[in-house]
């Protein structure tokens, strides 16, 4: 079981893309926001509480032609999440470095290099840079 797509769905609730679960989209907001600040026994803390208040129910499922496979039905996400920070660090944890942009992200590259939600992000934040060194003379 890949649990590093139940930490996307995490990102796609905390970006706004999936209805929010009560205040579970405040209180991963504020993991992220642990995290990209390296406050990390912060976000680990407050992920050992949600882990507590939503547990996981997995369940097996078959669809789509795939054959019999667990899902986690509650608590999937929390549980992506802590095991993103337990098998990557919590330092993949990540807020969009883009000027306007609040964006969260799960880093998987290899490198550990991710600075920005979304290609367009970095596009745009690359293009300012350069046209702010090319208004400096550099």
């Amino acid at each position: 079981m890949d649990l590093t797509s139940y930490a996307e769905l995490a990102v796609l609730l905390v970006n706004g893309e999936l209805p929010d679960e009560g205040d579970l989209r405040a209180e991963l907001t504020t993991v992220f926001a642990h995290a990209a600040a390296g406050r990390e026994r912060e976000a680990v803390e407050l992920l050992n509480d949600l882990l507590a208040r939503h547990p996981v129910s997995p369940q097996i499922s078959g669809h789509d032609g795939q054959r019999w496979h667990l899902h986690l039905a509650e608590g999937g996400v929390v549980m992506g999440l802590a095991a993103v920070v337990t098998e990557l660090g919590v330092d993949r944890l990540g807020v969009c470095q883009a000027a306007r942009c609040s964006r969260v992200f799960v880093d998987t590259s290899s490198n550990r290099s991710r600075r920005y939600c979304s290609e367009r992000c970095a596009s745009r934040a690359n293009v300012a840079a350069y046209r702010a060194r090319r208004r400096s003379g550099q």
